[in-house]
């Protein structure tokens, strides 16, 4: 797979994707989230994966928004193409059945703030810095800014940030729920790894299931109550659900099968 502004590195089963463009702040060109999605999607059914860190170069920024150069000339139709384009790459994300988690280093503004939010999960670094900017360029967030920082927030709280710019420090951010931990910067990768390694000892079955089910409570043509109904009772068909209720009454560990 040829790559020009993404690297990535399978550890001991957790796919490593590192944005690199540090020079630029880790901006977010239109090639770089096209790779970014055809790594997750290639990864989809690799039983070799069993967790995707998305993180960025460097100790400034984790992503510091879109690389305006590049749409400053666009048309309302080509923007909105380029909207449609960047919902795809955080859809990826976000429905990804393999857990992904944001390691957020510095500055996650704009469609890199929107990128840390398509991941499940988001641990940031003492120095982390949050937000949605766009109305100061005459722009709303694109790639799905409005609709999920409400989700992680609150109604009342994502109309003050995204109507404001106001950027946010990694406190503030754990303290409202969009960062699952605060860290320094020399634990973000362990404290990404300690969480991988509790989840990767459960069923990924069960986990696939999970995300998809949380997943459709927020879609609005979907019932996720039904969801949640139909993959609890497929649930029941699975070796993971054999293995692991024999493993709970031999009083051993469970020896789950990655799918």
């Amino acid at each position: 797979m040829n790559l020009e502004f993404i690297t990535q590195e399978n550890k001991d089963g957790i796919l490593y994707i590192t944005i690199n463009r540090p020079d630029k702040m880790n901006a977010l060109n239109i090639k770089l989230l096209q790779e970014i999605k055809q790594v997750v999607d290639a990864v989809q059914d690799d039983k070799d994966v069993r967790g995707i860190l998305l993180r960025g170069s460097g100790e400034k920024a984790f992503a510091a928004g879109a690389d305006i150069a590049e749409f400053q000339s666009f048309s309302s139709d080509e923007g909105a193409r380029m909207s449609r384009d960047g919902h795809a790459v955080m859809n990826a994300l976000e429905n990804s059945r393999i857990p992904t988690i944001a390691a957020v280093n510095g500055f996650a503004l704009g469609g890199g703030c929107e990128l840390a939010m398509a991941c499940h999960m988001r641990v940031a670094s003492t120095n982390a810095k949050f937000g949605l900017p766009e109305v100061g360029l005459g722009l709303i967030p694109g790639y799905g800014g409005t609709q999920r920082l409400p989700q992680l927030v609150g109604k009342a709280k994502a109309f003050e940030l995204s109507m404001s710019g106001t950027m946010i420090d990694a406190q503030e951010a754990h303290r409202l729920g969009l960062a699952n931990y605060v860290v320094e910067l020399d634990e973000l990768e362990s404290t990404c790894l300690g969480i991988f390694k509790r989840i990767s000892s459960k069923s990924f079955t069960a986990i696939a299931k999970v995300i998809r089910s949380i997943n459709d409570n927020f879609n609005k043509e979907i019932d996720g109550m039904e969801t949640e109904i139909t993959f609890f009772g497929e649930s029941f068909s699975t070796y993971d659900f054999k293995e692991g209720t024999e493993a709970f009454a031999q009083k051993r560990k469970a020896d789950f099968k990655r799918d």
